[in-house]
Order: structure tokens, then C-alpha cells, then sequence
């Protein structure tokens, strides 16, 4: 049975409506108030989280940013009901780009339970690609590269080398793309925790450097990546390398295996 997380503010013949209409298309529905000691205790045993808006949402700043860093961090689906200024408002915490889909009231009731419908077969499809851990500190930058990568990859972003190890204390992505120079906690530091770890060592890390001189190449592959791309590529030559790298590793696992 699909569950999902509805995040609301007290009791409304609309909330009811919602969770009449979910049940009766095979959701369990968790209702939990926007508070983040509610949303962390469920989030985890939930395949979608339903953000019902109202006129509190200028008082739940605490729990957009949480939801905002879940959607972050761990790749969760938000879908979020409200008045076009409500919504506005949410967007001020949570970007555009990490709610997968928006409904103004009024709405088609059918057509928001079709979209999550839609949505979680698009996760269970998604959930079968690669993942990608990108870590930046440019935030315009992630985004593009996000965008360039999802068409065919799993894409979880962070901004910093901390966030990072953080991420994989968790999760093991099948590649990190890292950017070699960062404030506070460079690429070659996060490298070499990576490389420290017996639990992480083993994921595959690419750097992301802006310098294509010879002596900062080198400098770059004296600490064993498995590999570095530049920033300047384009969409299609960087979505060409990093296939070519899971394409490289494929044919490594097969040949591994047919040795044995």
C-alpha cells in the first residue's frame, strides 16, 4: 500500500475530502501537524508528503526548512495545496524546483490524486537509475548540472563538504561528483575522509575542477580520484563523461567476473 504524509493545520471539510479521496485510492494517509518533531517522527515510513497550506503558513517557517533540507537530502517527494499568494509564500522557503508538483484551490480533486499516482510511479522508475551525490558550493551551478544529469540519473545536491559526509553517512551513492576547491572543507579533505572510512571508501568519486593547466591537473590526479571533469563542459559532453564512466565500470564488474 502506498503511504503518504499529509501535513496540515486542523480539521477542514477540504482535509477530509483529500484524505477520503487517497484512501479510497489505496493511500494510508498520515496526518501529522507542520510542526518538525511530526514530520521527522513519520517522514521516513512515507513514499510522498502532501502539504495542505492555509493562512498559518507565514508561522511554519521552522518546518518548511525542514521539509525543504528532506527534499534535499534525502530525495523526498512534495506536493503542496494552497492559495496562489500561500504557495508564494512556501516558495520563499522551499525552491520552486524541489516541490515535484503544485495545486492551487480550488482544485480537481481526481487530477491530485492522478499527479501522485503519476509521481510515485515516476520515483519507482527513478529509483532504478544511478544515483549521483553533486556537491558545490555554487548554487547556480548544482542546478544546472542537476537539471543536465536527472534526465538519466538519480541527482541528490549539497552544498558543502560537511553536507556531504553527512549524506553518505546514510545513503551510497553509485558516484560523487565533488568540486575540488570549496571553502571550509575542500574536495581533497572530503576525499580523504572518504578514503578513511571503510564503510564509504569503496564509492567512486570524480572531482569537478575550473583549471585545466597541466600543473593543476596534476595536482588534481595525484590524489587518485577516479577520475575529474571540467566545469566548462557543456550538457552533452558532461552527460557523455559521466556515462562513459558508469559504461567503463559495467564492463570492469564483467570482466571481474568472468576472471572468477
Amino acid at each position: 500500500m502506498k503511504t503518504i504524509l499529509l501535513v496540515h493545520k486542523g480539521k477542514s471539510f477540504m482535509v477530509g475530502t483529500i484524505t477520503k479521496n487517497l484512501i479510497e485510492d489505496n493511500y494510508q494517509v498520515v496526518e501529522v501537524q507542520p510542526t518538525i518533531d511530526e514530520i521527522k517522527q513519520h517522514k521516513d515510513n512515507v513514499d510522498l508528503i502532501l502539504l495542505y497550506l492555509g493562512d498559518y503558513v507565514d508561522d511554519i517557517t521552522n518546518a518548511l526548512v525542514y521539509l525543504k533540507d528532506i527534499c534535499t537530502e534525502e530525495d523526498k517527494l512534495l506536493m503542496v495545496i494552497g492559495t496562489a499568494s500561500e504557495i508564494k509564500t512556501a516558495q520563499g522557503t522551499i525552491p520552486a524546483a524541489l516541490i515535484a508538483s503544485t495545486f492551487e484551490r480550488p482544485f480537481d480533486m481526481k487530477k491530485m490524486v492522478a499527479q501522485a499516482d503519476w509521481l510515485l510511479k515516476a520515483n519507482d522508475d527513478l529509483a532504478r537509475r544511478k544515483s549521483i551525490l553533486l556537491v558545490d558550493d555554487d548554487g547556480t551551478f548544482l542546478k544546472m548540472v542537476k537539471d543536465w544529469l536527472s534526465t538519466k540519473y538519480r541527482v541528490t545536491i549539497v552544498t558543502s563538504g560537511t553536507q556531504a559526509l553527512m549524506y553518505i553517512a546514510d545513503n551510497t551513492p553509485d558516484l560523487i561528483l565533488l568540486d575540488y576547491e570549496m571553502p571550509v572543507t575542500s574536495g581533497p579533505q572530503v576525499l580523504e575522509m572518504i578514503r578513511s572510512e571503510s564503510k564509504v571508501d569503496s564509492i567512486p568519486v570524480i572531482f569537478l575542477t575550473g583549471k585545466d593547466d597541466p600543473e593543476s591537473v596534476m595536482k588534481v590526479l595525484a590524489l587518485k580520484p577516479d577520475g575529474y571533469l571540467l566545469k566548462s563542459l557543456d550538457r552533452l559532453q558532461l552527460i557523455g563523461a559521466v556515462d562513459e564512466f558508469f559504461d567503463k565500470q559495467k564492463y570492469k564488474k564483467l570482466h571481474d567476473s568472468n576472471v572468477l
